[in-house]
Formats: structure tokens, C-alpha cells, sequence
């Protein structure tokens, strides 16, 4: 598997764990706390540079607000970095 798709496939299964808050009422949102951090450093970690930096960031906020574990930041990440930017 290609690295480029590697991310992809992380960033999607990522994507859905942020997503499982959902799934679990009132304990949802308290997962959020955790999730929010760990999912800015995994986003971090995964693209380097400002991308990551940015990404963090954005990926952060759209955790830790409730309601806004629909947008799949990981995903949206990659299809900035892979087929807008077109980085190989």
C-alpha cells in the first residue's frame, strides 16, 4: 500500500472514530475531550509542516465543538494535500 494511501485509509478510520460521539449519547460529547487533542496530534503527525500545524488546529476545533464531528477533517486533509496541492 502506497503511503499516500495510507493516509487515506488512517484519515478515513480516523474520520469515523470522531464520528462514534455520535453514536454514544451523553457519553459522546465527553469523549469529544479526549478525542479533540489526540486526533489534533495524530492530524499533526501524519502531515508535517504547516499543513499539519493548520490541520491541527482545525481539526481541534471541529472535535472539541459539539455537532461539528460530521465535517471528516482527516479526509477533507488529504484531498487538499493529494489532489488540490498535488503533492506526490
Amino acid at each position: 500500500m502506497n503511503n499516500k494511501y495510507t493516509l487515506l485509509l488512517l484519515g478515513v478510520v480516523f474520520d469515523a472514530i470522531g464520528m462514534l460521539s455520535f453514536a454514544l449519547p451523553g457519553i459522546g460529547e465527553f469523549s469529544d475531550i479526549v478525542w479533540a487533542p489526540l486526533a489534533s496530534f495524530l492530524i499533526y503527525k501524519m502531515y508535517k509542516g504547516t499543513e499539519g500545524k493548520i490541520g491541527g488546529l482545525v481539526t481541534f476545533i471541529d472535535e472539541i465543538i459539539p455537532g461539528l464531528d460530521v465535517i471528516p477533517t482527516f479526509t477533507l486533509m488529504w484531498v487538499y494535500t493529494f489532489l488540490i496541492k498535488k503533492k506526490e
